[in-house]
């Protein structure tokens, strides 16, 4: 069995047990707000500078089922396993019926395209997640998928990746910038597989609005994310998202990449203006701009700290139960040494980077994590039965932690970018983890495609908070923990240990 579809059986085991321990517990997995609580009371308890964009200036709510009528668009050039360079502009109508236009190219910057996909079909919202919370489960028909290739080069790549049935006659007569049907409800399946297509992505749903005390309003729109092995993307269903998309009526401004996207169409597909690309300078302290949701239900900060000179990382991972980032189970700090590697030959404008994780340390935030971390067996994970909510416990001493799947020490060959945000802020854009849980633990392994871009704070505030120290990226803890009552939460936990989850750690 493949590692995707064994992690794909594992999740099913793990519904199967939420069910029952839902049903003991007297809790409902359907039992979700139609609205999130007022995001702006854990945006102020984060320490010094997370979310500090957002403290005392914003409200996120999110509806469930989301209201998905309009278009979204792309605000930057994607990349997405493989790696893939494209731009996306998704348009929902009230009659259920989409069109999904989607730009493919050549170059991480999105300047030379290779051809256009225009995607039509039907979506109808199913319930919440009843694994990814605060998430709404759908069910996407594809009617048609339609191709422009924009060169005779981009005509005879594509024609070395699909076998001739796809097209038949029409592959040596398709002519740049006309429109070829590659899929219809009849055939064409197979092309698609080929070409390693998929829209399992409209699974998984959720729409977030940030409602800022000036008046502003800003619409995102999360869609399942892409599995990183190329054989697995075509039937894996989502359980995490992709970066997102923005509303075409409510997004930051400027945005000039969103009119790009707006006014593009199949024959006329938009090319991203040249950006200068920032030299890779790690030094300082980044943060996440948001709480962040990962497959196999993780939901996360993050905080690193690089010291150039010294070559040495710290990095903080703070966890959480639910998507607004309110309900803590433990923060993960972790520190090492770096090596800066050379330019990526995938992905252009990246570096490669090998780090090793030396020390990592745990603080149990709940009693829940802590009865768990004390059951483990004596030299398993840190003093066992010594462990206390609020306290940090180290791991060097049982060279990590098997119940959370930390090994000690550890190496991990890493990918990262700096861009910059529409405000010509850094930002900084660390490797994406593998879907199965594995680690990137050799060069093959290495990421082709992005997490959510980390900020970086200014000013003073370069310095590690006086409790937790401060860091970076590259290695997440998953918990599969989506119970609302403390006994679900016990035994979900253990269970999620188990079967559903794990720990990545350089």
């Amino acid at each position: 069995m493949s590692k995707g579809r064994l992690a794909h059986a594992l999740r099913g085991v793990c519904f199967i047990w939420q069910v029952a321990l839902m049903a003991a517990t007297g809790s409902k997995l359907w039992e979700v707000p139609t609205t999130s609580s007022n995001f702006s009371k854990s945006l102020q308890q984060q320490p010094h500078c997370h979310f500090r964009h957002h403290q005392d200036r914003v409200r996120i709510t999110a509806e469930i089922p989301p209201k998905l009528d309009g278009t979204w668009l792309s605000t930057r050039c994607e990349v997405r396993p493989g790696p893939e360079f494209l731009t996306r502009s998704y348009t929902f109508h009230p009659t259920r019926h989409f069109q999904a236009l989607q730009h493919y190219y050549a170059d991480s910057g999105c300047e030379n395209p290779v051809y256009s996909l225009v995607i039509r079909g039907k979506l109808r919202l199913q319930q919440a997640s009843w694994i990814t919370r605060g998430a709404t489960e759908a069910d996407q028909h594809l009617s048609g998928v339609v191709i422009v290739v924009h060169s005779l080069a981009a005509k005879q790549k594509l024609a070395s990746r699909l076998p001739p049935s796809c097209v038949g006659p029409n592959l040596s007569r398709m002519v740049p910038g006309k429109p070829l049907n590659l899929y219809n409800t009849r055939a064409g399946r197979g092309c698609l597989a080929a070409m390693g297509f998929s829209m399992m992505e409209l699974d998984l749903v959720r729409v977030e609005t940030q409602h800022h005390i000036h008046g502003e309003k800003i619409q995102e729109l999360f869609l399942g994310d892409i599995h990183t092995d190329w054989t697995e993307r075509t039937h894996y269903r989502p359980t995490g998202y992709q970066q997102p998309l923005q509303s075409a009526m409510h997004h930051i401004h400027p945005c000039p990449v969103c009119a790009l996207v707006y006014r593009s169409s199949e024959q006329r597909p938009p090319l991203l203006p040249r950006q200068a690309q920032p030299s890779i300078s790690l030094a300082g302290r980044w943060v996440s701009q948001q709480c962040e949701t990962r497959p196999t239900v993780l939901f996360l900060t993050r905080e690193f700290h690089f010291d150039p000179d010294q070559h040495a990382w710290e990095g903080i991972y703070r966890h959480y139960l639910d998507p607004l980032c309110s309900q803590s189970t433990f923060t993960l700090r972790a520190s090492g040494h770096y090596a800066q590697g050379n330019p990526s030959v995938k992905v252009p404008g990246a570096t490669e980077f090998v780090f090793k994780v030396t020390d990592v340390r745990v603080t149990a935030e709940d009693e829940s994590t802590t009865k768990l971390l004390n059951r483990t067996k004596s030299g398993k994970c840190g003093q066992a039965g010594e462990w206390k909510v609020g306290v940090e416990q180290g791991l060097s001493s049982t060279h990590g932690c098997t119940v959370l799947g930390i090994k000690l020490p550890h190496k991990e060959y890493e990918l990262f970018k700096v861009d910059q945000d529409h405000r010509r802020q850094p930002l900084l854009y660390v490797g994406e983890r593998p879907t199965d849980g594995s680690s990137p633990d050799r060069q093959t392994r290495r990421a082709t495609s992005f997490q959510a871009p980390l900020m970086l704070c200014s000013g003073t505030e370069t310095q590690p908070p006086s409790r937790y120290g401060s860091g970076f990226n590259s290695k997440q803890v998953q918990m599969g923990t989506s119970g609302t009552g403390r006994l679900t939460q016990i035994l979900l936990v253990v269970l999620g240990c188990t079967l559903c989850s794990w720990i990545w750690i350089f």
